[in-house]
């Protein structure tokens, strides 16, 4: 396998959000960050949570496999989920609503408290690539790169990865800061939410939180990791 091979079979698709840089609408299909924007009418911003993310799926430039059924996904993070980073899943700490359909959606203006909220530009990426600990890479390429790193013929970071992605991003691979985790083949990462410092979020220390969705049980994951 060559250094050409290993670059074209790792490299991934994604959507990268830039934050801000465009005058808000409102409207359907505006995704946000620190902002939730709609919801069906019997919905209500839960007790103790705070809006963090808004993601319209239907018109992005691509969507992983396992989110292909849903056309909006709404985030809420609880008031205290930095009390619990040391656990492996915070998913009891976050409140994520997946519609598959945007008939019956109402306008609601819930904003984050602390952040300051704005719509997401988003970006089609082609060549994401998995950081070396931990970041999704397959065990065969894993072996395959060590081998040549110890013949001395490549470099990961040099000759496979373009470029680093620790934006806001849906599919591709998770930007791991620290080692990584794997919540196992039927929950594929899916999307990440990243230090903004435009919208003044900071995962503790530029950290990321990364969600793993099973389409089988509809079972969410997600982990925090941080500098």
């Amino acid at each position: 396998m060559t250094i050409e091979e290993i670059r074209a079979q790792l490299a991934r698709p994604a959507t990268v959000f830039q934050t801000g840089g465009v005058r808000p609408t409102h409207h359907l299909m505006e995704s946000w960050i620190g902002y939730v924007g709609w919801s069906f009418p019997e919905e209500q911003q839960p007790s103790g949570y705070q809006p963090l993310a808004t993601f319209f799926l239907q018109d992005l430039p691509y969507v992983p496999t396992a989110l292909k059924s849903f056309q909006l996904l709404t985030i809420f993070v609880h008031d205290h989920v930095y009390d619990h980073l040391n656990e492996d899943d915070l998913r009891p700490y976050f409140d994520i609503r997946a519609y598959t359909t945007l008939e019956g959606l109402v306008k609601r203006e819930w904003q984050h408290d602390q952040l300051r909220a704005f719509p997401l530009m988003p970006k089609l990426i082609t060549n994401d690539y998995p950081l070396w600990d931990g970041g999704g890479m397959p065990a065969q390429f894993e072996e395959k790169i060590l081998t040549l790193e110890q013949e001395g013929t490549l470099d990961y970071f040099d000759d496979i990865v373009e470029e680093l992605y620790p934006l806001h991003k849906i599919g591709g691979y998770p930007t791991f800061c620290q080692s990584g985790i794997d919540f196992g083949e039927g929950s594929p990462f899916v999307l990440q939410i990243a230090s903004d410092a435009k919208a003044q979020l900071n995962i503790v220390d530029n950290g990321n939180f990364y969600f793993f969705y099973h389409e089988t049980t509809r079972s969410w994951h997600v982990y925090c990791d941080f500098y």
